[in-house]
């Protein structure tokens, strides 16, 4: 008991002088390095003359001087080569070059002193002997300092995860350098798919083939797999992962390329799987003609600019050179933080753009047609929309308002002020709705289409497009949480299908249809094949090294449940309303061929609908849907929060509540001086 005792007293004083060397300002840990040096290269230089004249004191003139040169010599060159900038604890291969080169300088001076100054007293091979004894000296004791250094901070810890770095290339070595000078992750192990780097050795770790993988996670006890392959296109990166999911190992990867390049990730941190990168499309590279044809030169706005999309569309304008970028964004906080994040953009990437951030609602028509016409606005990215199906479902009034009157009121601003283009982002919930929001934004389409019989100017388009990965109300984060929380994870029915496309790639899409549009075109993006939920929940459950808990395997690890379609979803998404459609200059992108209404009769409708919202009037709102979009057919039983529960009050059964809607309705249709009045739909 009592040596265990002295032994962890000893422990524990060991790691708290590490710690406290560790603690030293970096100019004192530079001090003790080189002061290390001084003593390491003249007892190299001594034990190389012993050695060679057999004595211990070796017989020379100027002794002194000999030791001056070789220390002095030495110390300069580490300190011009950098050595002394060396972080110990992430030392490489490369600080051992450096330790090489300022050895053999050295030695090369002491040579010309011998020469030239003292009438060669030592042979060439002492000075070989001093340069052999020097290197270990001087670069084994940082490598031991490394060790030790990392061994007392580890200790006491939670054993470092053994990771396999599935390629060796360049940046699987920096990422292996970087895994070594910390405790968390221990490289146990490389795997390449090229054949000429299998079977050697990468900072001391063996590269094996990635058939090898199964044997060496059962062997070595593999906690994580790492993808160090940040510029391999996502096809392979498909094919790689569907090859380690089987292994039930945690798969983690590098930044993309692209975010490396940029300078928005470091090598160095560490991602889990992306979904981006299981769904194995690789992005067909913009089209420089279609791409910027719309931004260059001109002033751009978008609205709802703090979104997921419309902050994407942000981020790809302000790189295209319009003179002026204008963010109209009702939420003051994401306006805030786009803002922000457009100007350091445009700092570090020497964008000469003006960004203006605008706080405003398309609702508000004459606030629209002011800014339009102040700024001299050329092209709009229409973005602000409410598109979670459930919430508006529930509220029905206000989602109609924003969804179909907004986008109304911002496209007959843009035609008052002239506008050039106008793009309408949409959906591929508005093909066949069964939901209130996408009946709202298959009917801001019909808008469009309508407004164009009265221009010549202003290009209406829309672009209609699936689910985009990490957006606001993404399945996909929501999985990787509850994965994270240890589950369950919840999936609405086990059949349900959805399209995905990266948001940058939807923005990249947009952008180019915008500039294809000849006049009340709808753009539908090619989104590949479909994606049943179910297996991907299944297969983020697998890469994260977890299992499925289920009738098949009732040890599992995360459970998947089943909750049930919500209010009006579908079990899976259309992006045409029939089979005409119709290519373009773009391979991705299709233009569909389909019916529209005459301005005459949407006039109407949009006049009727202004009525049922200012009454609040959900029957009536839903009923003008239904007219307006044939294939839409709203539920019997309304679920707008407010309407039913004001349908649930004493003093205002559902009876009395449609009574008082009709009134209203019918007096505000009285007192409105233009448009039609009430017309049954």
């Amino acid at each position: 008991m009592r040596d265990s005792a002295v032994g962890a007293k000893q422990l524990a004083l060991g790691r708290s002088a590490a710690e406290r060397v560790l603690a030293l300002p970096r100019q004192a840990k530079r001090l003790i390095m080189a002061l290390a040096d001084a003593i390491a290269i003249p007892t190299a230089l001594w034990a190389a003359l012993a050695l060679k004249f057999d004595r211990f004191d070796p017989v020379i003139d100027r002794t002194l001087a000999y030791f001056l040169i070789a220390t002095g010599s030495a110390l300069f060159f580490f300190w011009a080569l950098g050595l002394y900038r060396a972080v110990i604890r992430f030392m490489g291969p490369r600080a051992m070059v450096t330790v090489i080169a300022g050895v053999t300088l050295s030695a090369l001076v002491l040579a010309l002193f011998d020469r030239f100054y003292s009438s060669h007293q030592i042979p060439i091979t002492a000075l070989g002997i001093y340069w052999a004894l020097a290197l270990p000296y001087v670069g084994g004791s940082r490598f031991l300092a490394r060790y030790l250094f990392l061994r007392r901070s580890g200790a006491g810890r939670r054993p470092a995860a053994r990771v396999v770095i599935y390629g060796a290339g360049t940046a699987g070595a920096r990422v292996s350098t970087l895994l070594l000078g910390g405790t968390d992750y221990q490289p146990v192990a490389f795997v390449d798919d090229n054949r000429s780097l299998q079977g050697g050795n990468i900072n001391g770790i063996r590269v094996f083939d990635p058939d090898a993988l199964p044997d060496l996670v059962r062997q070595r006890r593999i906690d994580r797999i790492l993808l160090a392959m940040p510029a391999v296109s996502r096809r392979r990166r498909r094919e790689i992962l569907s090859h380690l999911e089987p292994l039930g190992v945690h798969i983690q990867s590098l930044p993309d390329m692209s975010d490396l390049i940029s300078g928005r990730a470091q090598i160095s941190e560490l991602r889990d799987v992306e979904v981006s990168d299981l769904l194995g499309r690789d992005p067909v590279p913009p089209r420089p003609k279609l791409f910027s044809s719309c931004i260059r030169g001109k002033c751009v706005m978008v609205t709802g600019a703090g979104g997921s999309i419309g902050s994407e569309l942000c981020r790809q304008i302000i790189r295209l050179s319009p003179t002026r970028l204008i963010l109209f964004e009702m939420s003051e906080l994401a306006l805030y933080n786009i803002e922000r994040e457009l100007e350091e953009l445009a700092n570090q990437e020497r964008l000469e753009v003006e960004i203006i951030p605008l706080l405003g609602n398309a609702h508000h028509r004459h606030r629209v047609r002011e800014v339009l016409s102040t700024f001299g606005v050329q092209t709009v990215y229409h973005a602000a929309a409410y598109k979670h199906v459930p919430i508006v479902e529930h509220n029905v009034i206000e989602g109609v308002h924003n969804n179909v009157i907004g986008t109304w009121y911002t496209a007959e601003a843009a035609l008052e002020t002239e506008v050039e283009t106008f793009v309408l982002v949409s959906t591929d919930k508005a093909v066949n709705p069964t939901n209130v929001m996408g009946a709202t934004k298959r009917l801001a389409e019909l808008v469009l289409q309508a407004l164009q019989e009265r221009t010549t100017h202003t290009r209406f388009c829309m672009v209609r497009f699936g689910n985009v990965l990490a957006s606001s109300g993404s399945v996909v984060p929501l999985f990787q949480e509850q994965i994270r929380r240890g589950g369950p994870v919840t999936v609405t029915h086990p059949d349900v299908i959805r399209y995905f496309m990266t948001i940058p790639e939807a923005a990249q899409l947009v952008v180019q249809a915008g500039s294809m549009a000849k006049g009340g075109d709808v753009f539908v993006l090619d989104m590949g094949r479909p994606v049943r939920i179910d297996d991907l929940a299944r297969r983020l459950v697998n890469l994260m090294g977890l299992t499925v808990r289920d009738a098949s395997n009732p040890d599992g690890d995360i459970e998947i449940q089943y909750t049930g379609l919500r209010t009006a979803e579908k079990l899976f998404e259309e992006l045409l309303i029939g089979s005409n459609v119709a290519g373009t200059d773009h391979p991705m992108i299709m233009r569909a061929i389909e019916h529209r209404l005459p301005w005459a009769r949407m006039e109407e409708i949009l006049q009727e609908l202004l009525v049922a919202l200012a009454s609040f009037d959900c029957h009536r709102a839903l009923d003008l849907l239904s007219a307006s979009v044939v294939e839409f057919r709203s539920e019997p039983q309304i679920s707008d929060y407010v309407w039913t529960r004001k349908a649930l009050l004493p003093h205002a059964p559902a009876a009395k509540v449609a009574d008082f809607a009709a009134k209203r309705r019918l007096s505000e249709a009285g007192k409105t001086s233009t448009g039609p009045g009430p017309t049954g739909g």
